[in-house]
């Protein structure tokens, strides 16, 4: 009777110690996931990110912000991921229309199941505004750290209130060592309003041409608009305007993401000749390459890459000038 007592106390040692392990293995890990608040918000772009807390961070396969229009966003809506496990995250959106209201919240995906942070609201900003000495207007927008205009320089005039000198014949223009600007074919009343002016070197050396407060942006500047824009490969689709109305076909890689709104306003070659309206965007930069040669950034029709190159300062490109940092 005493061994059968001892044997029944062991059983039921054994089934308590084995529902005990069922219960745990069954018990669901509890994961809390917070959405921190939204910083930086300009027109095209916000900062926004979460916090993961769990037990087992191993079992957070996935972390992320997603975004949408609508007040319940979802990883369906658009959504970017920050790694795995626990801990504080940071994602930089980008591709926002000004003047929108967006919801976001952090979200965390494990084995079995998608949990969510709770739903945070921000409004983008609308387009700033900057005139320059001939009364043009130009909206604005910021991206990452900078504000850039959104479309071409169109001034006849340096910021002090000097005339820039109008060049319409071809050998004129071919043989200039001196500043001048044109309008694409010479054609102020069809190509002004899309597409600017076209200025030579000699101009962006000046350092007068953009308003005050402004500039023609350096190599450095270039590059950093190209980082904040995913790198130099993807960077010019995010920067053209999308379509064919003005660009040719195919226009490949083109969603204007960033709000830049980069159009194919061609050149005026050193030589005198137009080329290139509809195929591809010429913009100085004001870093020279030697006496003779500064560098420029080109977006083409064909692909999404925004390229660096130099030439010589007689060519006549467009320019996008920027706000100095303040």
């Amino acid at each position: 009777m005493k061994i059968i007592l001892q044997i029944s106390v062991l059983l039921l040692f054994f089934i308590c110690l084995l529902l005990s392990l069922i219960t745990c293995r069954n018990k669901p890990e509890q994961i809390n996931v917070s959405t921190t608040e939204v910083r930086n918000v300009t027109q095209s772009g916000a900062v926004a990110g979460g916090q993961v807390n769990a037990a087992r961070p191993g079992s957070v396969v996935s972390r992320g912000i997603c975004w949408s229009t609508g007040p319940n966003p979802s990883i369906r809506d658009k959504s970017e991921k920050s790694g795995s496990g626990t801990g504080n995250y940071f994602i930089s959106i980008i591709g926002l229309r000004p003047e929108t209201e967006y919801f976001t919240r952090a979200f965390a995906i494990t084995v079995s199941d998608t949990l969510y942070g709770e739903i945070i609201k921000f409004v983008t900003t609308d387009f700033g505004i900057v005139s320059d000495i001939d009364d043009n207007v130009y909206r604005t927008i910021t991206i990452g750290t900078q504000t850039w205009m959104v479309k071409n320089l169109a001034t006849k005039r340096y910021k002090d209130g000097t005339a820039v000198r109008t060049v319409t014949d071809s050998a004129e223009w071919a043989s200039l060592n001196t500043p001048a600007f044109c309008w694409y074919n010479n054609d102020e009343e069809t190509y002004k309003s899309s597409y600017g002016a076209l200025y030579n070197g000699y101009t962006v050396n000046s350092g007068k041409i953009c308003p005050e407060g402004w500039h023609v942006p350096t190599n450095a500047d270039w590059d950093i608009l190209a980082a904040n824009l995913g790198g130099e490969n993807i960077a010019g689709g995010r920067m053209k305007e999308a379509g064919t109305s003005r660009w040719v076909r195919p226009n490949n890689g083109a969603n204007n993401s960033s709000n830049f709104t980069a159009l194919p306003g061609g050149l005026r070659y050193h030589d005198g000749n137009f080329r290139d309206l509809g195929f591809g965007g010429y913009w100085w930069s004001s870093t020279q390459y030697s006496d003779s040669r500064a560098y420029f950034r080109f977006i083409f029709h064909e692909d999404s890459t925004i390229y660096k190159f130099n030439n010589l300062i007689r060519n006549g490109f467009s320019i996008r000038c920027l706000k100095d940092k303040q």
